[in-house]
Order: C-alpha cells, then sequence, then structure tokens
C-alpha cells in the first residue's frame, strides 16, 4: 500500500525506545527504515518478549559492528543513499566515531540527523545518561503527580519516551518538507527532559508568575468538580462535568435537575469551591451502581465519562480492536505477538504493518544491492566480527 513518505530511506541507529519509535512512526508512513544492529542483534532484543518487536516492525535489518574502522566506513558509504539518519547516542559518541553532522553533510547535503538524547546536545546537563524516569522526575512530572498526602509518582506508561518520539517525528517532516524547497538538510536536537518541561509548561508558568507552588491534586487537577474518579459497585470511573452545559446535562442525566439552579453549584468557580460537596454528591449517586450503569447512563445524557480499565479490560476492549490499535502478527522466532497498529488513519495512503526482522535479515540486499558488494565481501565481514 502507498504511503506518505514512499521513497525516503531512513537509518536507524536508535536504542530502546525513544528513537526506534520515530523511526517506526517513520515507517508506518511509508519509509524505507533501515535498523542497524550490533552483530548478534541490537540489545533490545533481550528486554522481554515484545519490548523489541513492539518499537521495531517493520524496518529492515543490518548488522554492523560501530566499534571497527570498517563498519564506520560500511556506514558512511550508506549516508549518501539516504534521507534521514536517527541516532540516540550521548552527545560527543557520533563525532568520536567520525559521523558528527559535519561529516555527514559532506557525505549528503539533503541528509537529516535526528539527535534525540536525554538532555540535549547543548545545556549543563547534556553529558548525563537519562531515561523515561529521570525526565519524569526532573521536569517535576513526577513530583506533581499523586496524592497530597502520598510520595512522587511515575506514569508506568513511559510518556516521556513516547511524546519525544513525536517531536522527533515532526521534526524530521519539518525538515523533510524545508529540504524539498532548498535541498540542504539538518540536524536536529529533541530530548527526554525537554519533553517533560513541555509537559508541566502551564504549573511552572503559574509558578513563576504567582510564586506560589502548585500542589498535587490525584485524580482531580485544579480542584475542579465533578472531576474525578469515583468509585462503583465493581470498579473505577472517571467523570468530568465541569463546563456548564455538562455540569446541567449531568444533573438531568441522575435526574437531579434541581441542582442546576441551586446557587452553590450554578457555576463552575460555585462548583470548585464547594468541590467536596459535589465530589460527596456524585458518590452518592454512583456507589450503589456497577461501573457499565454508570457509563450507560451518563453516556446517554451526553457526559464524558469512562470506565478505569485493568490492562486485561483495556485489552478487551472493542473499540481497541475496531480501530486496529494492536494488530497480531507473526514472529519468526517466537510465533504470535502483538505489535502497535498504525495511529494515523490516511484516506488515500494508508500505510502498512510490516513484519518484525531477524538480525542481520537484509544484509545481502542492503550491502549488495545499495553498495555493490557481494557474498565474499559480506563473509569476509562476518568472519572479522564487522558485521
Amino acid at each position: 500500500m502507498a504511503g506518505c513518505l514512499d521513497g525516503i530511506k531512513v537509518l536507524d541507529l536508535g536504542r530502546y525506545q525513544a528513537g526506534p519509535r520515530c523511526a517506526m512512526v517513520l515507517g508506518d508512513l511509508g519509509a524505507e527504515v533501515i535498523k542497524v544492529e550490533a552483530p548478534g542483534g541490537d540489545e533490545s532484543r533481550g528486554l522481554g518478549s515484545v519490548y523489541w518487536s513492539v518499537y521495531n516492525r517493520g524496518k529492515k535489518s543490518i548488522t554492523l559492528n560501530l566499534r571497527s574502522a570498517q563498519g564506520i566506513a560500511i556506514l558512511k558509504s550508506l549516508v549518501p543513499k539516504v534521507d534521514m539518519l536517527l541516532q540516540n547516542f550521548r552527545p560527543g559518541v557520533m563525532d568520536s566515531m567520525g559521523l558528527g553532522y559535519d561529516v555527514l553533510k559532506q557525505l549528503n547535503r539533503g541528509i537529516i540527523l535526528i539527535n534525540v538524547s536525554g538532555f540535549g546536545q547543548e545545556g549543563p546537563y547534556r553529558d548525563r545518561p537519562a531515561y523515561d524516569p529521570i525526565g519524569q522526575a526532573m521536569s517535576g512530572l513526577m513530583g506533581f503527580t499523586g496524592f497530597p498526602d502520598g510520595p512522587p509518582i511515575m506514569t508506568n506508561s513511559p510518556i516521556i519516551d513516547r511524546i519525544t518520539a513525536l517531536h522527533a517525528t515532526i521534526g524530521a517532516l519539518g525538515a523533510l518538507h524545508r529540504r524539498d524547497m532548498t535541498g540542504e538538510g539538518q540536524a536536529l536536537d529533541v530530548c527526554l527532559l525537554d519533553t517533560g518541561y513541555t509537559l508541566m509548561e502551564i504549573p511552572i508558568a503559574q509558578y513563576l508568575l504567582s510564586g506560589k507552588e502548585p500542589q498535587r491534586r490525584g485524580n482531580a487537577p485544579g480542584g475542579l468538580a465533578p472531576c474525578n474518579t469515583y468509585q462503583a459497585k465493581d470498579g473505577w470511573v472517571y467523570i468530568l462535568a465541569v463546563p456548564q452545559h455538562m455540569w446541567d446535562r449531568f444533573c438531568r442525566g441522575i435526574g437531579r435537575e434541581d441542582l442546576i439552579d441551586d446557587e452553590r453549584y450554578s457555576s463552575i468557580p460555585g462548583r470548585a469551591s464547594h468541590a467536596d460537596e459535589v465530589n460527596a454528591l456524585v458518590e452518592g449517586w454512583i456507589k450503589d451502581k456497577t461501573v457499565a450503569e454508570v457509563v450507560q447512563i451518563l453516556v446517554q445524557a451526553e457526559v464524558p465519562v469512562g470506565p478505569v480499565h485493568s490492562i486485561s479490560q483495556a485489552a478487551q476492549d472493542p473499540h481497541l480492536w475496531e480501530r486496529k490499535m494492536l494488530v497480531e502478527i507473526e514472529d519468526k522466532e517466537k510465533g504470535k505477538t502483538y505489535v502497535p497498529g498504525l495511529t494515523v488513519k490516511f484516506s488515500d495512503t494508508p500505510g502498512k504493518i510490516g513484519p518484525i526482522p531477524q538480525p542481520g535479515e537484509h544484509n545481502s540486499q542492503i550491502y549488495c544491492e545499495w553498495l555493490g558488494h557481494d557474498e565474499a565481501d559480506m563473509q569476509g565481514w562476518r568472519e572479522a566480527g564487522v558485521i
């Protein structure tokens, strides 16, 4: 199937999540993504049965020892053949390997270098290693998450990695458009901590303006009501009926139209100042109902509501499968597995979900068809530990 980025080629040197997921999205859009793995396979392959396949499905795999002079030479010979190169080594590592942007653009003036790191290519922390939880911690996100009387809480979903991948993807597409106009590539700099700051830009700005430290509020952001998790007989639901028209719908939906004209609750500030009372009213209405009953009533009333799903419940939600947000495919090594579906649905260029590559599966295609080498060359490289 056609993709928006058909004809675009990407060299993916990324590891773990943020970098590889950016390259995966570019592949979903139609780009041909060449995953560069160390001989024997990328280290991420050892992090669980689905970890590597989730972020690298649809890519082509080549093996290459970038600690060897021959490996660096081979990579340089690939640079003129591609449009983008993605890497998430620590700042300075690419330069030390002789693969800095100044070198890459001499080999290919249109190359787009996507740099993904923990703290950015510049800044006081640039040389430190980092992972998603460090970004959550240092940006204020972790300290702002949880209940007032509890410890800071990390989101177990790697939100920093995921959004950094999106920032990198957006930047790559912008640079590609610019190259179409000028013929010149450029280097991009995205990092985990910057992503954390974007998630916290409102509370940080509020603090700088007011001098008041925003406090953790559990599941009731801003002290607004009703806007919280509420316990039903068999689980939890989240209800958000803060806008005035939503509050009116909520009251009608639960058979309490008298609350609409109650002066205490007739405005957003009023309900916020009486949040405990409002939440008590909601809890009283919900406590003898099932989650399904609450959802049915409020959906009928056109009030935003959702069940708080466990992982097993989310995995069985028909919306997940109707939207094809997970797709069942075959892994040549491990059998059936599930990988991400296509997040953006295009009407004319839908893209496709590719298979999970084995280490070095595409060595012959890339090294022989792209670069003109033969099997004798590759056998020599294998014996020398280059591929």
